[in-house]
């Protein structure tokens, strides 16, 4: 975050920059930083949390619906971005909205901290849930609003901040994963709590330097109608609590719920942007070609986010952790991948870059990532049976995979949101891309349930076929996309 270079890239000319990047980039790079830093650490042990027993200092939760509700949660997260983004667009602004979620995710880490059993569990989810939506809607859309439309360092901006998150997912579940098994979950969470605060500070501390742009708000709410709206919001609340008392709320049901939520929040916003007066041939164009972008989106994240259910039970009572006779903490693993992202993002940034308006079409790109990520999973079939038989250097080789997977399509994910946006839906077009996140994390969850960890093999398989047939058609659906695309690359 300190190299800074006096030379313009695609700039003004004497333009300082960050990494040949707009200088602002680097608040924004640390803030996503120390963000990450607490949600991959808190989810890092949050599954072992709930399904270890209380002996072991957990919650006693049986494991397909304690990964119910860790792939239930992280979908809340990124459905909770339609929330951010519409704040950001009607009531205030990307960047105020960027900052009060922000201090809605400390308080929910604290509450994980401090507050005991599932009480705590349910308070500290529902407020990291909602605030880290804000944060990742509107901190994305502001690291956008930095480029011009026809700036070429955009993607390679993207993977630049794409690195900041992953050195946070790092740290974190290093960190956490060690005090958990030191002193115990809720020292974990502690520290997730405090990574949280730095990054609000830090954010703070230059917060002003940000363009002004990032304040204004796109499409201001009337007065008159923030009434109906208040009213809204409060419904909502009381019908959640009541179905949560009368039991059609439970958490075996919470994965499903989820999907429901965001397959229907997708068709509509979707449908509100699309049939929208306000937006031309052209945008609405790109807005169709931003719909099968989404469906392999989702299942890209589907098994990506297995990474937080399936390889927690994998890793566990699988994956041979000793090292020299100290056993690994099961959350290290979640630390493999982050690494790979740190060495390759800015090699992925280099070549895009270096390939400019020859570089793949976004549809490739994506099309490539599901069938990695397919393969990926093909590769657990090739793994040792028994318990605590697998060797680390080949679930290493499969994290690779992985990697490779999430940079064709993460970063490049972020950047056609913003690309395809018309001008009047910025973050709401983001907040789309982060619903098709939303539902593959929850349908990841759902997946996880029928996981079998003493006969594994047809899980990997059937699962590793869909994603490499959906990478196919979209391959033979990259010309029509690119039409809708309208020069969009």
């Amino acid at each position: 975050m300190s190299q800074l270079k006096s030379e313009g890239a695609a700039g003004d000319p004497g333009e300082r920059t960050f990494l040949g990047q707009p200088r602002v980039l680097a608040n924004l790079f640390g803030v996503e930083l120390w963000e990450r830093f607490s949600f991959y650490g808190m989810q890092g042990i949050l599954a072992i949390y709930l399904y270890y027993s209380a002996s072991q200092g957990g919650l006693g939760i049986s494991e397909s619906v304690a990964l119910g509700i860790v792939g239930a949660y992280g979908g809340a997260v990124y459905l909770s971005t339609i929330v951010g983004a519409w704040v950001a667009d009607r009531l205030l602004g990307s960047e105020r909205t960027l900052f009060a979620s922000a201090c809605l995710v400390v308080a929910g880490h604290v509450g994980l901290a401090l507050i005991p059993g599932i009480a705590g569990v349910g308070v500290g989810l529902v407020l990291v849930a909602l605030g880290s939506g804000g944060v990742k809607a509107n901190a994305s859309s502001l690291v956008g609003t930095l480029y011009a439309a026809d700036d070429e360092r955009r993607d390679a901006g993207f993977s630049i901040f794409y690195m900041g998150i992953n050195i946070g997912g790092l740290v974190g579940p290093l960190l956490t994963g060690l005090l958990q098994k030191q002193w115990g979950f809720h020292f974990g969470f502690g520290l997730a709590a405090i990574g949280m605060i730095l990054g609000l500070v830090q954010y703070t501390l230059g917060r002003r330097a940000l363009p002004d742009a990032s304040r204004v708000v796109p499409n201001p709410l009337p007065a008159s109608e923030r009434g109906r709206w208040i009213a809204i919001a409060v419904v909502a609340v009381v019908a959640i609590v009541v179905l949560c008392l009368t039991g059609v709320i439970t958490a075996p049901r919470l994965a499903n719920i989820v999907i429901g939520v965001s397959v229907v929040a997708a068709i509509a916003l979707f449908a509100v942007i699309l049939l929208s007066g306000h937006i031309s041939a052209v945008e609405r164009s790109r807005v169709w070609a931003m719909v099968p972008l989404f469906v392999a989106s989702a299942v890209f994240w589907s098994l990506y986010q297995q990474q937080f259910t399936v390889m927690v039970v994998y890793s566990d009572q699988r994956l041979d952790r000793d090292i020299f006779g100290w056993e690994m903490p099961v959350s290290w693993v979640n630390s493999i991948n982050p690494v790979f992202i740190i060495l390759l993002a800015g090699v992925f940034a280099a070549v895009w870059t270096k390939l400019g308006s020859r570089q793949p079409a976004t549809p490739v790109k994506f099309a490539m990532s599901t069938i990695v990520m397919g393969l990926a999973f093909w590769t657990f079939l090739l793994m040792p049976s028994g318990e605590h038989s697998v060797p680390l250097l080949g679930l290493v080789l499969i994290l690779l995979l992985f990697t490779l997977a999430e940079l064709l399509l993460s970063p490049v994910g972020l950047s056609v949101a913003t690309k395809l946006a018309p001008e009047r839906f910025q973050t709401q077009m983001m907040a789309l891309f982060f619903l098709s996140v939303a539902l593959g994390t929850a349908m990841s969850g759902r997946l996880a349930e029928f996981y079998d960890v003493t006969n594994d093999g047809p899980f990997f398989w059937w699962v590793g076929l869909a994603s490499i047939v959906v990478g196919v058609l979209l391959l033979v659906g990259n010309r029509p996309i690119r039409k809708l695309m309208a020069g969009v690359h």
